[in-house]
């Protein structure tokens, strides 16, 4: 369990007020299309927003010292593991500093879904990482269907399935 001195450190990294998770454009807004972003996976792959176009995607941002965040991962793994047939990716990008990269690399062994670091990502489109964790839902046509910056910050199986299901039997 972390420190309550890390705790603050984090919180206060959150609001802004100490600033290790880069600081990012205006947010986006639901319905409208995301603009270019690249993730550069624990693999070394880099993936584009064009690369993506005709999937649904839901990118999921992480810090290892999350509890929130490790609570959920499973729940994306059971729903990639039941939907990834339909045309699901799913990415769960690290918002950690680079001294965790090991503890992040072992941590996404565990999930069949892809992991990213957000330090070597271009998401600056996304808005300004101000919580964690925060999920996003992309439609097939690129169109941003659920912000995580607004909203509850946590997804479970059944948001989910109200969140992401829809998007996956629209053709």
């Amino acid at each position: 369990m972390p420190s309550f001195l890390h705790r603050a450190l984090a919180a206060f990294s959150l609001i802004g007020l100490l600033s290790p998770l880069p600081a990012m454009a205006a947010s986006l807004e639901v319905g409208q299309p995301v603009p270019d972003f690249t993730l550069h996976t624990l693999q070394g792959q880099s993936v584009s927003t064009a690369q993506l176009r005709g999937q649904v995607v839901v990118i999921n941002l992480w810090a290892t010292w999350c509890s929130y965040c490790r609570e959920e991962m499973p729940a994306l793994q059971n729903y990639y593991l039941r939907h990834q047939q339909q045309g699901l990716q799913v990415f769960a990008v690290s918002m950690d500093e680079a001294s965790e990269d090991k503890s992040v690399r072992a941590i996404m062994q565990q999930f069949a879904y892809s992991g990213a670091l957000g330090r070597d990502s271009k998401l600056a489109g996304f808005g300004r990482i101000w919580r964690l964790p925060m999920t996003f839902v992309i439609d097939r046509k690129g169109v941003l269907r659920r912000d995580g910056s607004v909203g509850s910050p946590t997804v479970d199986e059944k948001v989910l399935e109200a969140e992401v299901t829809p998007w996956l039997q629209a053709k």
